[in-house]
């Protein structure tokens, strides 16, 4: 009797558990049933055009969830509750999502900012990853804009981000920029500079632009408080050929970092209603020394074609044809030479496979030969030969006489160019094609069209691309 009183006891108290693990199953649902209901309608709509944004509504107050999220920025006096609010209410396009627009956006969509605008054109790659700190191996292939949204949203899902994967252009800027208070430039080529800089002028709105190379970056309010537009301080671009992006030169991914750190600083300050102090200079960071230059700029320009007191330029025109380079961050592609002067990675590897005598002349600076090479190659940096260095050049002419003898002492072996990507390659041969009163005046020289990267693609998959 007393044993089967236990076992109803058991079983009464194993039903209440029961009863009790039920409820929490039940809640535990009912709150994974709002999250994923909170997140599929908070997941951003990828844009592929610019389309109407509603205006922001102003809060009247913090809620006690804002209150502890901003917490500690609550606490500055130069910030404050009314601060707080004035961030909520204000919209930021960032135009490029990556190593500028990465940490710009993260550091906005962390302080609340209301709405974000998140535009590029492009998709992730390997290479962005040392630097474009938004996107992860796992965002190989999908656009930077869809990427950048996703991990804004991870971070602070109070934020309203649209992505757009589109390339700005004439037709679309004014109708984007127009919908959003402030502009964020992070592009890295320059028709998308004069793009941006003049929709911002035609629609009144400040435009923080940083950029960064190497071990350098800068940093710059345009059309702001009164202060000069990127247009004042450049009024005519410079030639395509000078003009070096991150994809040529290369850079450090912190340096980027930094700088989009900095945009991101002097857009929250404006947003905020304290005002940003860099409206009419040009701050520098150089990472080699680890030092901040501030350098005031001239004022606004009376003459400027576009923010001037007579402009011409009253609407958008065609930013390529006017920088006579076109407008994305890939390396660049120059055209200098006739075709007579070009040869294709096709015709060098017929080249070399029939062990046709000639020199392999490597213009690209040791740093990237160390990288990677094509064997037998002599390398004698573009650098050099703009210079004329007399050893390098002394090594030039001995490798073309003993290639000579090699021959029959007679012929000139031909010399054949080589670089990156075909561009730097192509100014060489310009150069040893002006070279008179030496032994290579006498040679047949020609550039390797699309270099080593065009190798890589056309000849051998395993050749290393950077």
């Amino acid at each position: 009797m007393e044993v089967t009183s236990a076992m109803a006891d058991e079983v009464d108290y194993l039903k209440t558990q029961l009863g009790e693990k039920e409820k929490e199953i039940a809640a535990l649902k009912t709150k994974l049933a709002a999250f994923e209901k909170k997140n599929s309608t908070s997941v951003p709509q990828l844009l592929d055009r610019v389309t109407p944004l509603t205006p922001l509504k102003a809060k009247a107050a913090l809620s006690n969830e804002d209150i502890m999220r901003y917490s500690r920025q609550l606490l500055l006096p130069e910030l404050g509750v009314q601060g707080q609010l004035n961030l909520f209410k204000t919209s930021v396009l960032i135009v490029g999502c990556g190593g500028l627009g990465c940490p710009l956006a993260q550091y906005l969509a962390a302080a609340g900012i209301g709405r974000l605008g998140l535009l590029d054109y492009d998709e992730v790659e390997l290479s962005n990853l040392h630097r474009q700190v938004l996107h992860g191996e796992e965002n190989q292939g999908q656009t930077k804009a869809r990427s950048a949204a996703n991990a804004v949203r991870r971070l602070n899902s109070t934020v309203e981000c649209v992505p757009y994967h589109l390339q700005l252009s004439p037709e679309n800027a004014l109708q984007l920029i127009q919908q959003y208070d402030i502009v964020a430039d992070c592009s890295d080529n320059v028709p998308t500079r004069y793009l941006v800089n003049d929709a911002c002028v035609l629609s009144g709105k400040p435009l923080v632009s940083a950029s960064a190379l190497r071990m350098e970056g800068q940093l710059t309010l345009y059309n702001y408080d009164g202060g000069p537009c990127y247009r004042c301080l450049y009024p005519v671009p410079p030639p395509p050929e000078t003009v070096t992006n991150c994809s040529d030169g290369g850079v450090l991914g912190v340096v980027p970092g930094i700088m989009g750190c900095l945009q991101a600083l002097e857009v929250l300050k404006i947003a905020s209603g304290h005002g940003s102090s860099c409206g009419q200079q040009l701050v520098t960071f150089d990472a080699q020394s680890a030092r901040f230059r501030s350098i005031r700029l001239r004022p606004k320009q009376l003459g400027c074609v576009v923010c001037g007191e007579e402009p011409c330029v009253t609407q958008l025109i065609d930013y390529e044809a006017f920088c006579g380079s076109a407008a994305t961050d890939k390396c660049r592609r120059l055209n200098l030479l006739s075709k007579e002067q070009r040869i294709t990675v096709q015709d060098y590897k017929s080249i070399v496979d029939n062990a046709e005598p000639h020199l392999l002349l490597d213009v690209r600076p040791l740093v990237e030969v160390d990288i990677c090479n094509l064997p037998s190659s002599l390398n004698i940096p573009l650098s050099s030969l703009e210079e004329k260095k007399s050893e390098h050049m002394q090594l030039l002419q001995e490798r073309i006489g003993q290639l000579k003898q090699q021959i029959d002492g007679v012929c000139w072996p031909p010399v054949y160019v080589i670089c990156k990507m075909g561009n730097d390659s192509q100014k060489a041969v310009r150069i040893l094609g002006k070279m008179s009163g030496t032994e290579v005046d006498n040679i047949k020289v020609k550039d390797i069209c699309g270099g080593l990267m065009a190798w890589a693609q056309w000849i051998d998959p395993k050749f290393p691309q950077y």
